[in-house]
């Protein structure tokens, strides 16, 4: 597999809002540098054709290069930014969106020793390997189907499942298998991030949480921090500041009501907590924020 290939085939076919003829395939093209940015993850898997790019999860970073690849079992805040970005050499990706029943129909089809131990730990819900030479030969001919319209209604399906083995039988396999198991301490997890997505203004108790996701509240908060690097508390903050921000790119002038609207009564808290998370006070960011040329959140992790 020519990796020049590869880089040639992203750089052809990338689009502004990052999406492809191909549902569920992303290719990501950026062509210079930009401050970290704060976004959701998504469950996706993020192959790096050139460039780089790093990512905050709580307290641990990862960095990923040309060759490897970044697997997201579960939707999670996050702060990126690509690196080694020159408008000659821009950073290219490829995106595979994962689909939990998709998981789950290869983990049926597979053999018991396919699937992950009983007794297998909680997988953090990021990770980083390098590309098989089978996996990277999978990608390229999926990119390839970008200029087959004929053939990618068949064989596009055919490929995501080659993919989606390939990352299943690999290092970091034990994540994505987890994300097809209903049962899972993954789908757990994921069911309490859900929960608290949805119920980020509002305050709860660790304990009421732990109930909904089927666990004792000590497992629970274990398994949480393992797979978020957060606790569930900081989880919820990091949803909150994130929404704000979205707020006041479009409502700049009202901080109090924005801050209120996320859960925060207090707002000499609100504006303490969104500049240690955006390095600017909430006003002085909106302003920042109307006044900049958008470009499109980065759509890969």
């Amino acid at each position: 597999m020519c990796f020049e290939e590869l880089r040639t085939l992203l750089a052809r076919h990338a689009r502004p809002d990052w999406t492809t003829a191909i549902d569920g395939v992303l290719i990501s093209k950026v062509d210079r540098p930009d401050p970290p940015e704060p976004s959701m993850s998504g469950t996706v898997l993020a192959v790096i054709a050139q460039g780089a790019k790093r990512l905050a999860l709580g307290d641990r970073v990862y960095e990923y290069g040309a060759g490897q690849y970044l697997v997201a079992s579960v939707d999670l805040p996050v702060t990126g930014q690509f690196l080694r970005v020159e408008p000659e050499q821009p950073a290219l990706g490829f995106g595979l969106i994962l689909e939990p029943s998709a998981v789950a129909e290869l983990l049926l089809r597979a053999g018991p020793g396919d699937n992950p131990r009983p007794d297998a730990g909680t997988p953090s819900a990021m990770a980083v390997s390098d590309a098989s030479p089978a996996l990277l030969d999978a990608v390229v001919r999926m990119v390839r189907l970008l200029d087959e319209p004929r053939d990618r209604a068949v064989l596009a399906p055919l490929v995501k499942r080659e993919i989606l083995w390939r990352v299943i039988t690999g290092e970091q396999g034990a994540a994505v298998r987890q994300l097809g198991l209903a049962d899972s301490r993954l789908s757990h997890v994921s069911r309490a991030v859900g929960w608290i997505r949805e119920h980020y203004a509002e305050p709860f108790l660790v304990e009421d949480v732990a109930r909904m996701s089927g666990m004792s509240v000590s497992a629970f908060y274990r398994n949480f921090q393992a797979v978020t690097a957060m606790s569930p508390i900081q989880f919820q903050k990091q949803i909150r500041l994130q929404e704000a921000r979205l707020l006041l790119a479009t409502h700049p002038g009202e901080v109090t009501g924005v801050g209120r609207r996320v859960g925060y009564d207090n707002p000499s808290q609100f504006s303490r907590e969104y500049r240690r998370q955006f390095g600017a006070p909430p006003s002085q960011d909106a302003a920042r924020l109307r006044d900049a040329v958008r470009t499109p959140a980065g759509a890969l992790p």
